[in-house]
């Protein structure tokens, strides 16, 4: 009799405030967070949603890259390539690319009323050179689907029960949701992803990713701001290897080039403790090459002298700073240019060495490695293999790319997949 009159109430209840809101608690407010928050309101409007971030701000990534103008995706329209273009996931990402792309991304964008340009180097930005354009779209999609958001509000644990999960907060509330989905970023520490090995996930242990060099040569740091548009790179005894722009600051080198090596080799270097050698090509051609058109090039300056004048298009700080290094007179001519500093000068133009004591964040594209193992996360919906309801994307999976534009199309795809797949339910 009880039961029955149980029963009688629940369904009244539904007959008269209608069918039971599901809930969707996001934990954490950045690109992939609000892509799945967004997309799984436009698939199911019925959807309670909620996003939880433990920051006093939202969407700080997206706010400082690109130096602020926000490297929302990268002109890379063929999978098969730009699975390349990430260290760690090819094989996960091949699957998740098929259902969210980098034309995806601009079309998602376009009928938002946001068009983006695409640079020499392939990085796509808003044509308003401004990250705000980008947060102030995604801001106005929550509130328009009537997402709640929380700020200052950090996740301690979550439990899964038969029929729902339960969060406990730092400040001591519970809250309950039918699904969750995780995009709380990369954590430094192993220890930091404790609260999902309790949900029986595997971690790979985490490693900067996207760092810069630290050199400690005073004669290199006065050379701060240089930038040379093709170099190459190699980090002695691996096989990586680099071409591309350099930038030299006050501490060492960054640049594309060195921010590219820093990805490959992130877990490698890491074990080195972040000491190893590098060798640099100014000129981004080989030694042999340089040394085949020598001759032709001694012969165009004739008697100009070193100082005044070289044929490589390197900037004078530059090019004075390696015939220094090269302990080569400024005034010497080129047609009196010695044998023996010919050969030093060739080599130090193809294969100078440095040797880099460390590393210094990048802030704008700082990135981790490591996370959530990729053969428990299905990549056709992000969903968890172990826990049904559980949903990741972005940086907290082992996914990472060469710079921030590949980073955001995985936060964008990740939160996609998942937003779809659950409003689908």
């Amino acid at each position: 009799m009880k039961r029955s009159y149980k029963r009688t109430i629940k369904i009244s209840l539904r007959t008269i405030f209608g069918k039971l809101k599901k809930r969707l608690i996001i934990i954490g407010g950045g690109a992939s967070g609000f892509f799945c928050a967004i997309n799984a309101a436009i698939k199911n409007p019925d959807l309670n949603i909620l996003i939880l971030e433990k920051q006093p701000k939202v969407l700080q990534k997206v706010k400082v890259s690109g130096g602020g103008r926000c490297n929302v995706t990268h002109a890379c329209f063929s999978i098969a390539e730009l699975v390349k273009k990430y260290p760690r996931g090819k094989s996960f990402l091949k699957k998740a690319f098929t259902h969210f792309s980098p034309k995806d991304t601009i079309a998602w964008f376009e009928t938002r009323g946001i068009n983006l340009k695409t640079e020499d180097d392939g990085r796509m930005f808003p044509t308003t050179d401004s990250s705000q354009t980008i947060i102030d779209c995604l801001l106005n999609e929550v509130t328009k689907y009537n997402i709640d958001l929380r700020l200052n509000t950090e996740v301690l644990a979550i439990e899964k029960n038969v029929s729902h999960f339960s969060l406990q907060l730092k400040n001591g509330t519970t809250l309950q949701a039918d699904y969750i989905f995780v995009g709380a970023g990369g954590f430094p520490k192993e220890e930091q992803y404790q609260w999902l090995q309790r949900l029986g996930h595997t971690i790979e242990k985490p490693a900067p990713s996207l760092f810069t060099f630290n050199i400690p040569d005073k004669k290199l740091h006065d050379l701060m701001g240089l930038s040379i548009a093709s170099t190459q790179v190699k980090i002695m005894g691996t096989k990586l290897q680099e071409a591309g722009p350099l930038l030299i600051t006050h501490w060492g080198m960054s640049g594309p080039v060195i921010l590219r090596l820093s990805a490959w080799g992130a877990l490698e270097l890491k074990q080195n403790n972040y000491e190893f050698t590098i060798f640099v090509n100014w000129l981004n051609e080989s030694e042999t090459q340089l040394r085949d058109r020598w001759n032709t090039i001694r012969n165009l300056q004739g008697s100009n002298k070193l100082v005044q004048k070289n044929p490589f298009g390197l900037q004078s700080r530059l090019w004075n700073y390696l015939l220094e290094t090269a302990y080569i007179n400024l005034e010497t001519k080129w047609s009196e240019l010695a044998s023996k500093d010919q050969n030093k000068l060739i080599h130090i133009l193809t294969t100078q060495s440095f040797e880099v004591k460390g590393k210094t964040t990048f802030k704008e594209e700082f990135v981790t490695c490591g996370g959530i193992q990729l053969d428990e996360i299905d990549p056709n919906t992000m969903e968890s293999k172990l826990v049904p309801g559980l949903y990741f994307g972005g940086e907290i999976i082992n996914v990472d790319g060469i710079t921030g534009g590949f980073n955001f199309q995985h936060a964008w795809t990740s939160g996609y997949i998942a937003g779809n797949h659950i409003g689908n339910k």
